[in-house]
């Protein structure tokens, strides 16, 4: 798992360094990163864990999501559905590194932009998460509801920003597991830099409601948009840290990804 990490880190990194070497301006930079844009989109999203809060060292985590994003009602509706393969690595009483590995819970949500403009994109809808991890360490086997808003702001060329803020609960599931309550702010921000490169972040404040845990890291990472036909490819690696924590959390984290964006001829 870290030989493929190292591998993917450095085919994002020669990828982001012959890309920044084109003349011309990438178009659409500043909304190639719009969560809430007016079309389809498909994600491969990374989250290397070398290192856990109240942890053993060799404890580790590895998620990869797939996400996928489609537009309906001229923009006015948003569909989007996130699958993810975990990855966790423990240790047991005699030392020795337990690895469990699969599919982890499904979740999608629905968001009526009520906002949409060019320079401010702004939407809200239902969340559902469904129990389909393939092991009981890698979902929490429940069936969960809750609500998503997400904004999006680019009245400047150079900077954007915005959040994605979730919220979910248990209301069924396998009885012999732990009830869930938990919200997710992901503020969001990117300068553009020329050329299609720009500085970004984007990390995800977890808090466990039922447990009394969370995790607040910090972001900044690099990343680089190119458009193909009428086809957008945006990669970027984004080391994130943790500043406050409780519980067994995120230390220290690398977010890669790939963001395909497929616009109508």
């Amino acid at each position: 798992m870290k030989k493929s990490f190292l591998l993917l880190f450095g085919i994002l990194i020669a990828s982001i360094s012959v890309f920044s070497q084109e003349k011309k301006e990438s178009p659409g930079a500043a909304q190639a990163n719009n969560p809430l844009a007016n079309m389809t989109a498909l994600n491969f999203h990374n989250y290397y864990t070398p290192k856990l809060t109240n942890a053993s060292d060799e404890a580790y985590m590895n998620n990869t999501w797939v996400r996928f994003a489609k537009p309906f009602a001229s923009g006015k509706l948003l569909l989007r559905v996130s699958a993810p393969i975990t990855t966790v690595g423990t240790t047991d009483l005699l030392g020795n590194v337990q690895t469990t590995n699969g599919l982890g819970d499904i979740n999608a949500f629905i968001s009526y932009n009520f906002v949409s403009k060019p320079t401010a994109t702004v939407g809200i809808g239902p969340l559902v998460t469904a129990p389909t991890a393939a092991y009981d360490a890698l979902g929490t086997g429940k069936w969960q509801g809750g609500l998503a808003f997400v904004a999006f702001i680019a009245k400047s060329p150079i900077f954007q920003f915005g959040g994605l803020i979730t919220w979910q609960a248990s209301f069924a599931g396998d009885k012999n597991r732990n009830n869930t309550n938990n919200a997710a702010v992901q503020p969001f921000y990117f300068w553009q830099l020329g050329k299609g490169t720009y500085l970004r972040g984007a990390p995800i404040w977890y808090f466990d409601i039922e447990n009394e845990a969370f995790n607040v890291p910090f972001a900044l990472g690099i990343g680089k948009v190119v458009k193909v036909n009428n086809n957008v490819f945006n990669l970027f690696i984004e080391p994130q840290y943790t500043l406050l924590h409780q519980g067994t959390q995120p230390q220290v984290q690398i977010f890669t990804g790939i963001n395909l964006q497929f616009l109508n001829p």
